[in-house]
């Protein structure tokens, strides 16, 4: 696997040099002059998947906020940004009703659009093992202000897997230059079974191949913990619009040089052996996902994405 690793590097590497220089010297520009005019940003689709459901909201924050109302807020934003900048095609995907249904509804919408990219829009918790009690507000509420930052994860199961890589790095690289850190504590060994690879060690990037709105989307897909909401300090800036806004401008600049470079999308017969396998997947172990996860709602982000 390290050949194919670094050639998805190096795809990223090369995306991020087309679209450097002017983003890098103006990071809260929302994409640079030199891929205007390549991005036919018109034609260009973006599904903004929220994640969760109102019935299933996700996490909890550290003031007993639900993870869904934090996704919901900063998926608005980006999807008015991107549609500011000219990218009218974006769609945002909401979704209801329990989770592992939600999951399947997301998954089929998105790619009956037959969209250019998917990026899923979370915000992170932590174990309960890490999790510690305190009073807010006269209510008994956990946190964990061990952990803080953002993450971006992508799957190699999904038909994309280099271009998803490099969407997500260049991702990342935005965010680092507006200043945002990614966590690195997914790579430890003390996270068990949610330790992760880092495939960009730069720009924060993990490889979790399971997850299911990256392993079944027929599109580039890349999944971002945008903060840690049980960290009670990133909690209250994750609320702020500033907040929001750094990370709206630097999904901007990302799909605009990820467009600009127009990645090859599989062929045909590649894309139907990836819908054979994700069917015969799913009908081998159909309560897999909700076995994974319960709706608990201090659990990190698992498979049922």
């Amino acid at each position: 696997m390290g050949g194919v690793r670094g050639i998805c590097l190096g795809l990223a590497t090369a995306f991020v040099a087309a679209a450097s220089s002017s983003v890098a010297a103006q990071p809260t520009d929302n994409a640079s002059s030199s891929s205007v005019a390549r991005c036919q940003r018109a034609d260009f689709r973006v599904v903004l998947d929220v994640g969760h459901t109102r019935r299933s909201p996700g996490a909890k924050s550290a003031r007993g906020v639900d993870e869904f109302d934090f996704n919901l807020r900063l998926a608005n934003m980006v999807d008015q940004a991107l549609r500011d900048a000219g990218f009218a095609k974006t769609v945002l995907l909401v979704t209801d009703g329990p989770a592992v249904r939600s999951m399947y509804t997301r998954v089929a919408h998105a790619n009956e659009l037959g969209a250019d990219l998917l990026l899923s829009i979370h915000h992170d918790s932590v174990p309960d093992r890490f999790l510690e009690k305190w009073e807010f507000d006269g209510k008994n509420e956990t946190y964990c202000d061990r952990f803080k930052g953002h993450s971006l994860f992508v799957s190699d199961d999904n038909p994309y897997p280099k271009d998803s890589l490099a969407f997500a790095s260049l991702l990342g690289r935005q965010l680092k230059a507006r200043g945002l850190q990614y966590t690195p504590h997914y790579a430890e060994s003390f996270m068990g079974h949610y330790q992760h690879k880092l495939l960009d060690a730069d720009a924060g990037v993990y490889r979790y191949d399971t997850l299911f709105v990256l392993k079944k989307t027929h599109m580039p897909a890349v999944l971002l913990e945008a903060g840690s909401i049980a960290n009670r300090e990133e909690e209250l800036q994750l609320e702020t619009a500033d907040r929001r806004q750094l990370t709206a401008a630097s999904v901007v600049a990302a799909v605009d040089a990820f467009c600009a470079a127009r990645p090859t999308k599989p062929s045909a017969p590649e894309v139907a052996r990836h819908r054979s396998r994700t069917r015969h997947v799913a009908s081998m172990h159909p309560r897999r996902h909700a076995r994974d996860r319960t709706a608990s709602a201090v659990q990190p982000k698992p498979d049922m994405h």
